[in-house]
């Protein structure tokens, strides 16, 4: 372990505001919330060795691959999250005129790809 990644500590602070108001009038559940739950407890537990890895000063080249895996399931993910809405909740709420869904699903969409 070389100098650099002696001294070099990371420090994360995250403030999230989540608003969870569907007033569309229809219930979320999808036909991939199974597989959606699954794959988070892994790219959670994959995050946990992850800091481990940082905590046990692994090399910065090995934690940054495992970053990029862990980025990859959680894009992966929101692909799945985001047909499942399209293909149900979109749908329905093009087909009723809600516009208030459509704007909600175009503003998810920005902070997705941000």
């Amino acid at each position: 372990m070389d100098k650099h990644e002696r001294s070099h500590k990371h420090s994360h602070s995250h403030s999230h505001s989540h608003s969870h108001n569907h007033s569309h009038g229809h219930k979320h559940s999808h036909k991939h919330s199974k597989a959606v739950l699954n794959r988070l407890a892994r790219a959670s537990g994959h995050l946990t060795s992850i800091r481990n890895m940082v905590e046990g000063e692994r090399d910065c080249s090995e934690v940054l691959v495992q970053l990029a895996a862990v980025r990859g399931a959680i894009n992966k993910i929101s692909e799945i999250v985001l047909r499942d809405h399209l293909e149900h909740c979109i749908i329905e709420a093009a087909e009723s005129g809600d516009k208030e869904a459509l704007n909600k699903i175009s503003r998810a969409i920005e902070l997705l790809f941000k």
